[in-house]
């Protein structure tokens, strides 16, 4: 019988297989050793999971195009932690992204109306698929932490007078943190408990053909420190405020909003589509206390080989796990075989969703992404904490964690162009070796010892 859980992918036919140590290819006896070294005495961030987005496009695919049997089989090997792989965390938008089917938030307007005291808010629209995929996640899983954001305050809120464009006008500071409150407020009463909220999604990007909001790091800093912050103490909201929410390569927005609102935020969100992970340690050095989360990354098109586009989201993952992140967090739960549905005048969309759902056939895909987040998922577990874990060669990438159950998770990566010897130590005790072939990924659960 195998001591250790073993999970092997060689490429787009083989994707997280369950192998035995018998199945394990002998080393090579003229190649040099490449030594994974874990330290478990040496530790860094806890873990709070991983996920993907029920944006509005990816509910309605599974809770509506989907059959009964499909919907739950997903569903199941989306989020339940034995019978699939286990996924702890979701981050769904406040109203709508781009991978929706209408433009809408909750509080929608005829044009040159206000709603001061929110009398017409509502999540009416989320109650219909966004909500139950939630609550049935919570129910698979139930360590399931949820993250929000939204992609734009309501239109009659900013300076476009839409939703699209943009920024918040400073008379409805007060009245958008109300806006929030009234959200985790609702969706509390449903058993949805919102864990964290960042005060817009890529605020330094103003989009011309989705929902978007500008959000410059002073603005965010007065709409935390004097506004959002106080509502949540006023209504007694528990809700972490996490800042930023977009890319690697303009750390000094969060360094900003930590430097002059510091108190009022728990930490950083940030997305892959520009700069390096390095990033991530950067601010949490300048900032130790205060928490890193990556909240958004997609696959797609503009990286079309399977190869590259595996490699990427393992590669990256690991990256993001080693700059001290506690959540890795993807785009689109499920996309159609046109990469969406998404809003009215978007265009041509190239992401990729973690399952595809055609909405033709109404066949269900397992995409790349689902098995790259299962070499970490399945077997990196809530509450899981990194140990120190080195590879004697720069083409091993690796990354470890102890669970709360004694288990050790390691998780590998070989970019390199050539197969490796890899012998896995814990502490100087060797525990097994494995040949990794070329832009092969391997996961290894070592029991509690």
């Amino acid at each position: 019988m195998s001591r250790f859980k073993i999970y092997q992918s060689t490429g787009e036919h083989e994707l997280f297989a369950p192998i035995s140590e018998k199945q394990l290819k002998p080393l090579h006896a003229d190649q040099e050793t490449i030594v994974v070294h874990l330290d478990d005495q040496q530790t860094f961030q806890e873990m709070d999971g991983f996920g993907a987005s029920f944006t509005d496009s990816a509910a309605y695919l599974i809770h509506q195009v989907l059959s009964d049997e499909q919907r739950e089989e997903v569903m199941t090997r989306l989020f339940h932690p034995r019978d699939g792989i286990g996924l702890s965390v979701v981050r769904n938008p406040m109203g709508a992204s781009d991978y929706a089917r209408t433009v809408y938030s909750y509080n929608d307007l005829p044009e040159g109306e206000t709603d001061m005291e929110l009398a017409r808010f509502s999540i009416a629209h989320d109650k219909e698929d966004v909500i139950p995929l939630t609550q049935k996640a919570l129910e698979l899983n139930p360590e399931l932490k949820l993250f929000t954001s939204p992609w734009s305050a309501p239109g009659w809120m900013k300076t476009s007078g839409s939703m699209i464009t943009g920024q918040l006008k400073r008379e409805y500071y007060s009245v958008y943190a109300e806006y929030f409150a009234k959200y985790i407020l609702a969706y509390a009463e449903h058993g949805l408990q919102v864990y964290a909220v960042t005060p817009q999604n890529e605020a330094l990007y103003e989009p011309g053909h989705y929902p978007g909001m500008l959000m410059p790091a002073e603005a965010q800093v007065d709409f935390i420190k004097n506004h959002l912050k106080p509502a949540f103490v006023r209504q007694g909201i528990q809700t972490k405020i996490l800042c930023y929410d977009h890319n690697w390569d303009e750390p000094a927005y969060p360094l900003t909003a930590l430097e002059q609102a510091g108190e009022e935020v728990d930490g950083v969100a940030w997305h892959w589509y520009g700069g390096e992970a390095s990033a991530q340690t950067k601010v949490h050095e300048a900032y130790a206390g205060k928490e890193v989360h990556f909240t958004e990354g997609s696959g797609g098109e503009w990286i079309p080989p399977f190869e590259q586009a595996f490699s990427n989201v393992m590669r990256t993952g690991i990256q993001i796990l080693r700059n001290y992140s506690k959540s890795l967090v993807l785009w689109n739960m499920a996309l159609d075989e046109n990469n969406g549905p998404t809003v009215p005048g978007f265009g041509r969309s190239t992401c990729r969703g973690i399952v595809q759902v055609n909405q033709q056939t109404g066949e269900l895909t397992y995409t790349l992404d689902y098995y790259a987040l299962a070499h970490f998922s399945a077997i990196i577990r809530p509450k899981a904490v990194r140990v120190e874990s080195t590879s004697s060669h720069a083409s091993i990438h690796n990354v470890a964690f102890n669970n709360r159950d004694g288990s050790i998770a390691v998780v590998l990566f070989n970019d390199g162009e050539e197969s490796g010897d890899i012998q896995v130590k814990l502490r100087d005790e060797e525990l097994l070796s494995i040949k990794m072939e070329s832009k092969s990924a391997l996961s290894i659960l070592i029991p509690s010892r």
